[in-house]
């Protein structure tokens, strides 16, 4: 009996340097938080696999994170080529990352355009008693946003609160749009059935 192929879905990581985006990408692929003063400089693309369960359909994210080279032009093309979603990352505790994201948006309309995109404030545990960017400040940038934001999330690498239910979400987005996208294709080749069935109808009925 043949194997049942699990979906891959391609899932990269967007925002400015030093708002979590490694430490993320590391708690998602080792469950692993490491203190920034233990960190050591990482230069390249890193992408891990790891498959995740919605009901009884199974989807695989392959996540990608930058390595620190988000502002080096040149991983453009190949970081955003294929990516089905990107997630958009700031740091609670930094306004001034999250301004900024509308920039990170419009690259990922304009590279990776099919993307479904999601809004991550990391550093949760930072943001303290009055944060500097509110969950009104979120709902307000989604709005601005046209109903490009699939959903929001708030995470913390350190404590791990947040993350996996913000990946189980994002598979559970992807494995919706598949289906959709599925079912739509099989419609088309069902339409495609039916207009040949009536073409050959047409010309037997013709010749009579």
């Amino acid at each position: 009996m043949a194997s049942v192929k699990i979906p891959e879905q391609k899932v990269i990581l967007c925002g400015e340097y030093g708002v979590g985006k490694s430490s993320l990408f590391r708690r998602f692929a080792f469950n692993l938080f490491i203190p920034s003063s233990s960190k050591q400089s990482t230069l390249g693309l890193d992408h891990f696999n790891k498959e995740y369960k919605v009901g009884d359909r199974a989807i695989k994210l392959q996540l990608w994170d930058t390595g620190g080279m988000e502002r080096v032009a040149s991983i453009t093309s190949s970081y955003y080529k294929f990516a089905e979603a990107a997630i958009l990352v700031f740091s609670l505790d930094n306004a001034a990352s999250f301004h900024v994201l509308s920039q990170h948006l419009l690259d990922i309309v304009t590279y990776a355009e099919n993307a479904k995109i999601f809004l991550c404030g990391n550093k949760q545990d930072l943001e303290g008693s009055v944060p500097q960017v509110s969950t009104t400040d979120m709902e307000s940038f989604c709005e601005q946003c046209h109903s490009l934001i699939s959903a929001t999330y708030k995470t913390s690498c350190k404590t791990g609160e947040g993350i996996e239910d913000m990946f189980l979400d994002v598979a559970h987005h992807l494995i919706e749009s598949n289906q959709s996208r599925f079912q739509l294709q099989n419609f088309k080749r069902g339409s495609i059935k039916i207009h040949k069935f009536n073409e050959e109808t047409n010309a037997e009925s013709c010749s009579c």
